[in-house]
């Protein structure tokens, strides 16, 4: 690693994260956060100074050992997740649980452990949210209640950490051509039309515009949509 700005991204192994460290690449050394090492390898190979950093989100013991040796950091992007939807009254506890544990809580003791690093470096923590995280559909409701939750951990977040000069941004993004929305549209019954949803490179261009902005300014909401979406 150089003396360039430091960014931790999750979910980097496809999708939004993949699309968020080829963004930052340019300016900043990273390390790219996701379960599977081949998979973050692929993705780390044409950029400069990115290598892979494997941790499992949810187990809190590994997430200590995955941060023991950041003492500064200038980016945390937290773009992993995951989507499950169908009526409330198919939802499972196991699924309320899995989905607030990825969504929520993982993205809340990650932040809380680099925190010192983040304040070292007066950075920056951006979470990747989703439309869903204003607005609430039937069938959404297990998803959206986790989007909710992680926009108010974001405005508390921002506020509380103000003090230190680190900026806090929600990125809610409309419906994006990813794997994850393939496997979405096949669970509503409909078809995956890429056509029609944004391109991941768009919400990496959301993310790269808030990190980048000029110091005396601080985007704390960006809403991205698809063109006549």
């Amino acid at each position: 690693m150089s003396n360039r700005p430091l960014a931790l991204v999750t979910g980097a192994s496809r999708g939004i994260g993949a699309a968020v460290a080829h963004a930052l690449a340019p300016t900043h050394d990273l390390l790219l956060g996701g379960r599977d090492e081949a998979a973050l390898a692929r993705v780390a190979e044409p950029l400069p100074a990115a290598r892979p950093w494997v941790a499992e989100l949810t187990d809190p013991e590994a997430l200590r050992a995955a941060t023991a040796g950041i003492d500064r950091l200038d980016v945390l992007v937290h773009s992993a997740g995951v989507a499950d939807i169908g009526p409330l009254a198919d939802t499972s506890v196991e699924v309320w649980r899995r989905t607030l544990e990825v969504n929520v809580v993982a993205v809340a003791e990650l932040t809380r452990l680099l925190l010192p690093a983040l304040r070292a470096a007066r950075g920056h923590v951006v979470l990747v949210n989703s439309g869903a995280g204003l607005r609430a559909n039937p069938g959404w409701g297990v998803y959206a209640a986790s989007k909710f939750a992680l926009r108010a951990y974001a405005d508390v977040l921002r506020a509380e950490e103000a003090a230190h000069g680190v900026r806090v941004t929600s990125v809610h993004p409309g419906r994006v051509a990813t794997d994850m929305q393939r496997a979405v549209r096949a669970r509503e019954g409909g078809e995956f039309e890429p056509q029609k949803y944004l391109r991941p490179e768009s919400v990496a261009a959301a993310v790269l515009s808030a990190v980048t902005v000029t110091p005396d300014a601080h985007l704390t909401e960006i809403m991205v949509r698809p063109l006549g979406g």
